[in-house]
């Protein structure tokens, strides 16, 4: 799955931390996860939207 670059670093810069020893794996791994259910969401609304919710 492909990210668009200012999405991943937008996304990146919310869960960012110089405190925590999260590695890349992990931090990839959450942004891969927070994209996908933003797209999700996105659909969602536009099913609600021609439901008439």
């Amino acid at each position: 799955m492909k990210v668009p670059q200012e999405e991943y670093s937008r996304i990146l810069k919310e869960i960012e931390s110089e405190d925590s020893p999260v590695g890349i794996d992990a931090r990839h791994t959450h942004i891969l996860i927070l994209h996908k259910l933003l797209e999700m969401e996105k659909r969602l609304a536009r099913i609600e939207e021609k439901l008439g919710e």
